[in-house]
C-alpha cells in the first residue's frame, strides 16, 4: 500500500564523507503538509493558482544552482524568436542534469508529492512528466522576455492533458529593479491581474487551460552576467473537465497582446 504524504519518510543520509553524493532532501514533510493544506487555489483571481514562500529546502536548491549548465552545454534549447520570446534558454529530457538535480527533479514525482498537489489544487490523479516536455531548467538572461500566453495542453507522446504548472524560482536578491516579473493576466486580457516577483524559493503552482495567460514581458534589467532561473514542472492527467475543452489545437502556444503594450 502507497504511503500516505502524512507518512514519516527517512531521512536522507549525509553520505558526503565517503565521496558519494549527499541527498538534501528537497522538502520536508512539514512542507509537504503546508502545500497539503493550501486555501483558496480553486476561487483565486484571476485564475487559479497559489504563491508559496519557502516551501523548499535552500540548502537543495543551492545545490541545484551549483550543477546549473552552461549556455555552450549540448542539449539546451534557445528560444529566441524576436516577438514572442527573447534570450530564453532551457534544458530538456536529452540534458546532462546534474546528479542531484536529477534527483530533485524525481522527487517531485514522486507519490508522497503528487497527493500534496493534489490536495493543494483539488485536481485528481496527477502525472509526473518523465520527459520534461518544456519543463526543466529554464533561464533568461538581461533584456529576455515571454510574452503573455496559454501554454500547449496535451503531451506530445502520452496524450495526457496537461493540468498543473509548478514553478520554483532560484533568484538570490532578485529586486523590482530586476523587472522579470511573472504575471498573470485576466481571461478578458484588458489588465494584469497579479505580478510575482521571481525571488529566490519563491514557488508558483497554477492550473493549465486556455484562459490561463501568463508570462514574462518585462525585459529582465542588471549586469549582463544576471540570468532568471527556474524550475519547471509540469503535471498531466487522463482527461480534463468539460468546461475546459474549447476545441482549440492542444499543441499550440495561444500568444496574447497586451493592449497598448504590445508582447
Amino acid at each position: 500500500m502507497l504511503r500516505s504524504f502524512f507518512s514519516k519518510r527517512e531521512p536522507v543520509k549525509n553520505s558526503a564523507a565517503n565521496g558519494s553524493l549527499e541527498l538534501i532532501e528537497p522538502i520536508s514533510q512539514e512542507n509537504l503538509s503546508r502545500l497539503a493544506a493550501t486555501e483558496n487555489y480553486r476561487t483565486a483571481a484571476p485564475f487559479p493558482h497559489v504563491v508559496i514562500d519557502d516551501l523548499f529546502n535552500a540548502r537543495a536548491l543551492d545545490r541545484v544552482l551549483s550543477e546549473w549548465p552552461e549556455l555552450g552545454m549540448p542539449d539546451i534549447d534557445a528560444y529566441d524568436d524576436g516577438t514572442y520570446s527573447k534570450g530564453k534558454y532551457a534544458s530538456n529530457a536529452r540534458t546532462r542534469h546534474g546528479p542531484y538535480t536529477r534527483f530533485f527533479l524525481s522527487s517531485l514525482g514522486e507519490p508522497r508529492f503528487l497527493e500534496a498537489l493534489e490536495k493543494a489544487t483539488g485536481i485528481e490523479g496527477l502525472i509526473p512528466d518523465p520527459y520534461l516536455w518544456g519543463a526543466g531548467l529554464h533561464f533568461t538572461g538581461v533584456g529576455g522576455k515571454l510574452a503573455i500566453h496559454a501554454d500547449f495542453n496535451k503531451h506530445v507522446k502520452f496524450k495526457l492533458d496537461r493540468r498543473i504548472n509548478l514553478l520554483i524560482y532560484l533568484n538570490h536578491g532578485w529586486t523590482d529593479e530586476n523587472q522579470g516579473w511573472l504575471e498573470l493576466w485576466n481571461r478578458d486580457m484588458k489588465s494584469c491581474g497579479k505580478r510575482i516577483l521571481p525571488s529566490f524559493n519563491r514557488t508558483v503552482i497554477f492550473s493549465t487551460t486556455d484562459n490561463s495567460y501568463h508570462g514574462q514581458p518585462e525585459p529582465i534589467q542588471g549586469p549582463p552576467d544576471l540570468f532568471r532561473k527556474s524550475l519547471a514542472l509540469y503535471y498531466y492527467s487522463n482527461g480534463r473537465p468539460a468546461e475546459e475543452i474549447t476545441g482549440r489545437d492542444p499543441n499550440d502556444t495561444l500568444w496574447q497582446e497586451r493592449p497598448g503594450l504590445g508582447y
